[in-house]
């Protein structure tokens, strides 16, 4: 049974793309779908052009045929890869352009705003609008005598989301893959919808990956345990300022309890969530991580929200 050249799913009925020769399903029988300037490009085929490709039924051309073109392009031990939803873009390696990311490319990215914009960019507007987010956050709990407060909470608020960015990045420049933080066209809009209850306007991008491999599940760990390791020393940190710097102490707890927070959050095995490959990937790392975080998340969240950080942190 033929398969679907971007997924390898085997369907009974495919579609062929006139531009890239390939045989795709339903769902990845547009060229946006399928990218399909990537996959010309990877066969080193004539430049993406800017005529909409044709679509054929699989019903109007022979199975021999359909079969014949399918070997052509593809062999028993090449895996495509699919979208997780979002965020991450699983590619082989071989067929991922030089340089997808510049604007020369003629690479369209699904999702993206401003797509080809610099990074520095997109980090510095999704760190307006998350500093922003996390000054109206938590406005109402500081008073005027501690506001200086606000902006120490807001800095925290907006770095936990950044390290964890950092952290998918680097993991992914170690093993050469290319990659950018990038503005999420759907992102940005449940932020403003929300109005900054759900605050993800952005996140990084990485090209080349397997579905689910070595690379994938470090790429996706990298996050939660940054927040893990960042979290662990604003805790710590706030037992060793002296208790005359009161709520300078306090404050770094609460920082620490919103890097706990963020990555457990992640490492729910859902949808796009870091946990779900995570999970697919080690269940070790998956429960190390998880057994970590969690307990660090209740610790923290009990201090914060109750008269315990009174009798830890009041002098």
């Amino acid at each position: 049974m033929p398969k679907c050249y971007h997924c390898g799913v085997e369907v009974p009925g495919i579609f062929n793309c006139t531009k890239c020769g390939q045989n795709y399903c339903s769902l990845h029988k547009n060229p946006i779908d399928h990218e399909c300037n990537i996959v010309i490009e990877s066969q080193n085929l004539q430049q993406y052009q800017q005529s909409s490709p044709t679509y054929v039924e699989s019903s109007q051309i022979p199975f021999s045929q359909q079969e014949h073109m399918y070997q052509q392009h593809s062999t028993p031990s090449e895996v495509r890869g699919t979208t997780d939803g979002t965020y991450t873009w699983y590619r082989q390696e071989q067929a991922v352009p030089e340089n997808a990311f510049d604007p020369d490319s003629g690479i369209s990215f699904k999702g993206i705003f401003l797509a080809h914009k610099s990074e520095l960019t997109h980090f510095l507007i999704a760190g307006i609008i998350i500093y922003a987010i996390g000054l109206i956050s938590f406005y109402t709990s500081v008073g005027s005598t501690y506001l200086w407060t606000l902006f120490v909470l807001a800095t925290f608020y907006v770095t936990a989301f950044f390290f964890h960015e950092l952290g998918h990045r680097q993991v992914a420049v170690h093993f050469k893959l290319q990659t950018k933080f990038r503005l999420l066209t759907y992102g940005l809009l449940m932020t403003l919808i929300s109005l900054g209850r759900f605050a993800l306007p952005g996140a990084v991008v990485v090209l080349g990956l397997d579905k689910v491999s070595r690379k994938t599940g470090l790429c996706k760990a990298a996050g939660p345990f940054v927040n893990l390791v960042y979290g662990t020393l604003l805790f710590l940190i706030s037992f060793i300022i002296p208790t005359s710097l009161y709520p300078l102490n306090y404050i770094f707890c609460i920082g620490a309890y919103l890097n706990f927070m963020l990555g457990s959050f992640n490492m729910i095995p859902f949808g796009i969530l870091d946990g779900q490959n995570i999970w697919k990937w080690k269940k070790k790392v998956y429960f190390g991580l998880i057994g970590s975080l969690v307990p660090l998340l209740i610790i923290t969240m009990v201090i914060t929200n109750t008269s315990l950080s009174l009798n830890l942190y009041l002098p």
